[in-house]
């Protein structure tokens, strides 16, 4: 069965798009499965990082700035369609090897189905005051939503990410315990259920 690389993360708005290009970076950064990618993950963060800032400034600034960032985003998706090219010669049809690599497949199917419910969800520490979830990849996901919240707090706002092993929390306070929940976006119904809870310390 032929799986092609769904290209639908160039129609992604801004902030979605530059966390699925983060997705991209951290599933192929040292991933055996793709030894020799044909943009390098270091080139991928450069490109990544300077659209993000150019996005910040057109947040705040004016025509010119907003040009600037389009530019920036155009460039990061022509590496990004590079890519999906390579990540698609090297899978060659497998499923959990493609989603590895932070990309998406494409639906084949000629009507969109409910998405499953992620499981599987495991926390782990990252540097100090980040904590990373990771949750079994799911078919026909767009993107991946997470929440967390402290012990007494509500959930504060989201993450989004393409990559289901790095869904990752920052600027969490050390030695205070965290509850993590996940869902699948994409679909006929558009979102899953959140997953079942999880907890970890922050280190």
């Amino acid at each position: 069965m032929v799986i092609r690389v769904s290209l639908a993360f160039a129609s992604l708005p801004d902030k979605e798009f530059d966390n699925f290009a983060i997705g991209v970076h951290n599933g192929l950064d040292g991933n055996a499965d793709y030894p020799a990618p044909s943009v390098t993950p270091a080139d991928l963060d450069t490109a990544r990082k300077d659209f993000s800032q150019k996005l910040s400034a057109a947040a705040a600034g004016g025509e010119a700035d907003t040009a600037a960032k389009n530019v920036s985003r155009q460039a990061l998706i022509g590496l990004l369609r590079d890519l999906a090219n390579y990540v698609e010669g090297v899978a060659k049809g497998d499923l959990p090897k493609l989603l590895g690599s932070g990309f998406q497949a494409a639906n084949t199917e000629r009507r969109s189905l409910p998405l499953e419910q992620p499981t599987g969800l495991v926390l782990s520490n990252g540097p100090s005051g980040q904590l990373i979830a990771r949750v079994s990849p799911i078919k026909n996901t767009r993107l991946y939503e997470g929440r967390i919240k402290g012990p007494t707090g509500d959930w504060t706002p989201s993450v989004f990410t393409g990559d289901s092993r790095h869904i990752i929390f920052d600027g969490l306070t050390p030695g205070t315990n965290y509850t993590v929940q996940v869902r699948a976006l994409g679909g006929s119904t558009g979102q899953s259920d959140w997953s079942d809870p999880s907890s970890h310390m922050a280190m």
